[in-house]
């Protein structure tokens, strides 16, 4: 009666919607040197973490191929290096996803959460195949 009725994206079902943006507002916040700045501060830590987690990975497994009599040096009872290294790959994982998220939450996602509140006014939910 008095109140007025609410938008329709409220009662959209998510996986029937997507969003609608302004291309353009995209290709300008990508030529910010803010964005730059966010891009070039990922790329510091992505690419040589990537780099050295691919040269350990292959080292081990080279070194399983090429050197097995290395791998079979005993460590403690019948487990041997090759075992204690194979395991320290999965620990590696496992450091660099917690070393991961730890950088991005502090140095990553607080300027990627200012750039997406920029972004948030041309960002518009519409039913799947729609356009605004």
């Amino acid at each position: 009666m008095g109140s007025t009725p609410r938008e329709p994206e409220l009662f959209l079902d998510p996986a029937d919607t997507e969003p609608v943006v302004d291309a353009a507002a995209f290709r300008a916040v990508q030529a910010t040197p803010r964005f730059g700045a966010l891009r070039r501060r990922h790329r510091l830590f992505v690419l040589p973490v990537t780099a050295l987690c691919l040269l350990w990975y292959f080292a081990y497994v080279l070194a399983a191929g090429y050197a097995p009599e290395f791998f079979a040096i005993p460590v403690w009872g019948s487990v041997n290096l090759g075992i204690v290294l194979g395991l320290a790959q999965v620990v590696t994982t496992f450091a660099v996803t917690t070393l991961y998220v730890w950088y991005a939450n502090k140095h990553l996602d607080p300027v990627a959460a200012e750039i997406r509140a920029e972004l948030e006014p041309v960002l518009h939910i519409a039913p799947k195949g729609a356009r605004a």
